[in-house]
């Protein structure tokens, strides 16, 4: 149990984490809505979509290689080594990222950002600079660094947030967003710098073992450009058809929606390394305790999440925008909050096929969910609007999670207790009944309701004894640890 215990302590500290992160877009999102015209949101959308991309793309995969070969080294000069050659890789891809998106800022103003090439320019270096971060950041992930880690990633978020503010309600609109956010990444930089140059020193690379990395990495880089067509790049094409305002009125609900993937972050982020422990030691059952137990930590929250926001998203939205963009972008929502149910789901299987190293697999599921997703978008977006954009994005994610669920449960099988899950959907369409009775308006109301509903929804699942007496222990721990 101690295990256990260590284990729900780290996932609520990164959950803690990830739940400031995911919320750094919904505390900008009044901000930046009722100070901006939607077609200037729509750009601040595309610009976080740009950002989600061109950096990791930037690292040739080597983050992943950092984490994966980096736990290993003891001798300290490979270990400068390895972090410097990354290091003096990614700022050279960094620059000609960079130099591309500035001599072609034109194009790609007149295509995406509505002719606006002064921010495409601010744009190339906030990639460049958002690209080294990463890296930086990746650095205390690899060498378990969890609370130097989570507490830079909760600085730069909370920065974000004051700065970007600061320069939006000083009236310098869609510029001033785009300089707040360069100034922040450059600050977290420089301290994440500062604190791995006191750790590791300063060395200049020989470059030892980079190709070994690099053929580690690079495979990889498939997965990461699938997930972000699957994520991300229906704001593209909703630009490219229908203008940066429809990106403003369907952001805001999708953003809404995404609440639900902060729920499986932390186990993305400590899974792999505790699965493969016990895999690679032959323990089995505690392999398939782990991944029960995540499932069903996951389920428990997003299932009743998605009910909740689901049902309030409107009102939610016009809380958090404007009536204009609520009326126009509700319905997003409960696309995108079933979509990232699946997508939490998947993430649980995919472990499997991590441990079994089927990596290629995974690669290739993205690859067809990414090209559903971004065929149909191109199909129907055109024709029926923004919702095709949230409909593509869940058909997309329910494949993927078909597939993958297919194919891992070939090499190893847990329990996934179906009968908690009905219970939690039971539990939540009584829960849902508060909302609909209640139908609150304005912030107190929908707070309240909210409150009422997690009340309600734990003492039903509670009695219908949805948990045991072990799983009740490590929930506390996890929630206790937060």
């Amino acid at each position: 149990m101690k295990e256990y215990k260590l284990f729900a302590q780290r996932v609520g500290l990164v959950g803690l984490t990830k739940f400031v992160n995911r919320f750094q877009g919904v505390i900008l999102l009044p901000i930046l809505t009722k100070n901006m015209s939607v077609g200037d949101y729509g750009i601040w959308a595309q610009i976080m979509v740009t950002i989600g991309l061109i950096p990791s793309l930037m690292s040739l995969g080597l983050s992943q290689s950092m984490v994966r070969f980096m736990p290993s080294v003891k001798n300290k000069v490979n270990f400068q080594d390895m972090f410097y050659s990354f290091l003096s890789v990614i700022t050279l891809t960094g620059i000609f990222a960079s130099l591309g998106i500035y001599l072609m800022s034109e194009q790609i103003a007149d295509l995406l950002f509505d002719g606006d090439r002064l921010i495409v320019e601010v744009l190339a270096l906030v990639v460049f600079f958002e690209g080294i971060l990463k890296l930086l950041l990746n650095y205390f992930r690899a060498t378990q660094q969890i609370k130097r880690h989570s507490m830079l990633t909760v600085a730069k978020n909370v920065l974000t947030v004051v700065i970007v503010a600061f320069f939006v309600l000083q009236g310098e609109g869609i510029f001033g967003a785009v300089k707040g956010l360069l100034i922040t990444i450059v600050i977290m930089l420089l301290i994440a710098l500062l604190f791995i140059i006191r750790d590791l020193g300063l060395k200049v690379p020989k470059f030892n073992d980079l190709r070994q990395h690099l053929a580690f990495g690079i495979p990889t880089e498939s997965s990461t450009m699938s997930k972000w067509i699957l994520n991300s790049s229906d704001r593209y094409v909703i630009s490219g058809f229908l203008g940066t305002s429809a990106v403003g009125y369907y952001s805001p609900g999708y953003t809404l929606g995404t609440v639900l993937q902060m729920f499986v972050a932390p186990l993305n982020f400590m899974l792999p390394m505790i699965l493969s422990k016990h895999y690679d030691g032959n323990n089995l059952e505690e392999v398939k305790r782990y991944l029960s137990y995540s499932l069903k930590y996951f389920l428990a929250i997003a299932i009743p999440a998605a009910f909740g926001l689901s049902l309030l998203s409107r009102q939610l939205l016009e809380i958090l925008s404007t009536p204009e963009i609520a009326e126009q972008g509700y319905f997003i929502t409960p696309f995108v909050a079933i979509g990232a149910i699946f997508f939490g789901i998947f993430s649980v299987f995919e472990k499997v096929a991590m441990l079994v190293k089927k990596t290629k697999v995974i690669g290739t599921i993205w690859v067809i969910a990414a090209a559903l997703n971004l065929g149909l978008n191109m199909l129907l977006i055109p024709h029926i609007g923004i919702i095709a954009a949230a409909a593509t994005t869940l058909l997309s994610f329910t494949a993927a999670l078909g597939l993958m669920a297919r194919y891992s449960l070939r090499y190893l099988q847990f329990d996934m207790d179906f009968a908690f899950i009905l219970k939690s959907v039971f539990a939540s369409v009584l829960m849902s009944g508060i909302i609909l009775l209640w139908n609150p308006s304005g912030l107190f109301a929908v707070l309240g309701v909210i409150g009422a509903c997690v009340v309600f929804y734990f003492v039903i699942l509670i009695l219908l004894k949805g948990f045991n007496k072990e799983e009740f222990k490590f929930f506390k721990e996890c929630i206790s640890s937060s």
